[in-house]
């Protein structure tokens, strides 16, 4: 087979670790990883040197919210930044896009509405929400990846929450996994209006994520359904899933950069960019999440990038209560975690077994997230080195606001390659993704 591409670092990060090689691409796959050294004739051959090359990222918790409110983003501008951090494959949320994808109807509407504008591969999550488990079935069969719920209020009204009886009565209409955004209503209370974030912190406490990530489980566990607990916040719930593991249940779990990288204590009041439910805790908090990654209970690091437009964020009153709760990092996500992983002492392979190969197994690619024959060759060059300050205008993003403004971080992505091909501006060539597809 005549060779496409041939790309050399000295630290090519491989299932195995990380040493110097040489990955071989044809017809958009990976069929060879060589020697560092050796001659492998081709039409491009690319030496890295030391800048690292990994598997592009896979982000399996990304809100697009396009058709509906492509105002707070689409699909063009959320692709484009994802691909310039070093994500190759994203997969969308059901919300807060209009219709939100609750049924084989709405699935159709969004996947129009992505067609061709897509600038890396995109996947799709449905919802469950009261009054829709008789179309869960074919919503799976028609090719989400698995399905959202809510326990708690979405943000937007026409997804609504599930109580204990509506998952229940979701987990048995079909055999899927499951993502779950768990925090129990009767623990959290209004937050008063403030522009101090402990006075938002509070509303929000540790035990409203202990207790939903306990009942769902224990849902999960009758059912026995595949339960993952979305963007982790509060370690405390970190021995329940630990527990569940330990009994064989299909129990997992993620977390964000930002509750890795970011701390409570340093909010300014009125910095209304660092408002996300669940919220940023702690710095012990901190230190115990990446202590639930280094042991495993939880396996992945994905962005939540949940874009609004900036008026969302009440900028002109600094009031935590009534700005919009998420944080835009789909493009940042791999600096803030390498800047501080490393500081940790952990891994780039750690880092790329996170942020690539777990959300990849998460969601059944096994031909993404990892530098293999056979794999998509989906790369990112990654300058783990170089360090800058971050720029909100240099964001791809609709909309320029982040909490990691002004903030030093330690890695550039220096350039992405979708099946082999560098992503560019020149045309979107993201294919558009199906449960079931390698």
């Amino acid at each position: 087979m005549p060779v496409d591409l041939v790309l050399r670092s000295r630290r090519a990060v491989l299932p195995d670790g990380e040493r110097p090689a040489a990955v071989v691409v044809a017809d958009g796959r990976i069929i060879a990883v060589a020697g560092y050294h050796e001659s492998v004739p081709a039409t491009v051959d690319n030496d890295l040197g030391d800048v690292a090359l990994l598997p592009g990222l896979v982000d399996t918790h990304v809100h697009v919210n396009e058709p509906g409110r492509t105002e707070w983003e689409g699909f063009a501008t959320a692709t484009v930044a994802a691909a310039a951090g070093g994500v190759t494959t994203i997969v969308d949320m059901p919300l807060n896009s209009l219709p939100p994808t609750v049924d084989t109807a709405a699935l159709r509407v969004k996947r129009d509405a992505a067609a061709g504008r897509c600038y890396v591969d995109v996947g799709f999550w449905g919802g469950a929400i009261p009054g829709n488990q008789d179309l869960l079935a074919g919503l799976h069969a028609a090719g989400v990846f698995g399905f959202k719920a809510f326990l708690a209020d979405s943000g937007v009204p026409e997804f609504p929450p599930l109580d204990a009886d509506g998952l229940a009565a979701a987990l048995a209409a079909v055999p899927a996994l499951f993502v779950v955004h768990a925090e129990q209503p009767d623990q959290l209370c209004t937050a008063p209006s403030s522009t101090r974030y402990r006075d938002f912190l509070a509303s929000r406490p540790p035990a409203a994520e202990i207790d939903a990530v306990a009942a769902a489980i224990a849902a999960a566990r009758r059912a026995g359904a595949r339960l993952h607990v979305l963007h982790l916040s509060a370690a405390g719930a970190l021995p329940l899933l630990s527990a569940a593991r330990a009994q064989g249940l299909p129990v997992s779990a993620e977390t964000c950069p930002h509750y890795l990288t970011l701390d409570a204590g340093d909010v300014p009041d009125g910095a209304t960019e660092f408002k996300c439910c669940p919220p940023i805790r702690d710095r012990d908090n901190q230190d115990a999440l990446w202590a639930g990654l280094a042991d495993g209970t939880i396996s992945c690091i994905v962005s939540d990038h949940s874009p609004c437009p900036p008026a969302l964020k009440t900028p002109e009153t600094g009031d935590f209560a009534t700005a919009w709760g998420g944080i835009a990092s789909v493009q940042l996500g791999l600096p803030a975690v390498w800047t501080e992983a490393s500081r940790r002492g952990h891994s780039l392979v750690d880092v790329v077994r996170w942020m690539a190969q777990a959300p990849a197994d998460l969601v059944g690619l096994s031909g993404k997230g990892r530098l293999v024959v056979g794999a998509d060759a989906d790369l990112t060059a990654f300058d783990t080195a170089a360090t800058y300050t971050v720029d909100p205008d240099r964001l791809r993003t609709r909309h320029r606001i982040t909490p990691y403004a002004g903030r030093r971080l330690t890695g550039i992505v220096r350039a992405t390659w979708l099946r082999g091909a560098p992503v560019t501006l020149a045309a979107p060539r993201g294919r558009l993704l199906a449960r079931g597809d390698r």
